[in-house]
C-alpha cells in the first residue's frame, strides 16, 4: 500500500474508534493506542509509523468486538494481534 492509502486506512480506523467510544465502549480499551501520539493528521511521520499504527488501533478494535460478541469473531481478533505481535518484535 502506498502511505496516503494507509493514512487512509488509519483515519477510517479512528472514525470506528470515536464511534465505539461515544456508544459506550470506555476509552481505556484503546489506551496502547493513545499512547502513540499519532493521528491520521500527522502526515509528516512514516508509512512505518502509520502502519504499526493502523495494526495497533485493528487489534484494539478487533478485540473490542469479540470481547463483546460482536461482529469479529474471536479467531480474527487473534490473528490481527498475532500481526501486530510480530510488527512489534520488527523494531
Amino acid at each position: 500500500m502506498y502511505k496516503s492509502e494507509i493514512i487512509q486506512l488509519h483515519q477510517l480506523l479512528v472514525n470506528l474508534m470515536k464511534f465505539l467510544v461515544d456508544n459506550g465502549i470506555p476509552r481505556e480499551k484503546f489506551s496502547d493506542y493513545l499512547k502513540l501520539t499519532i493521528s491520521p493528521h500527522h502526515i509528516y511521520k512514516t508509512k512505518s509509523e502509520h502502519k504499526k499504527a493502523v495494526f495497533l488501533l485493528a487489534n484494539e478494535i478487533s478485540n473490542v468486538l469479540a470481547d463483546s460478541n460482536e461482529i469479529v469473531p474471536t479467531g480474527v481478533a487473534r490473528r490481527i494481534e498475532y500481526i501486530w505481535d510480530r510488527l512489534k518484535e520488527d523494531d
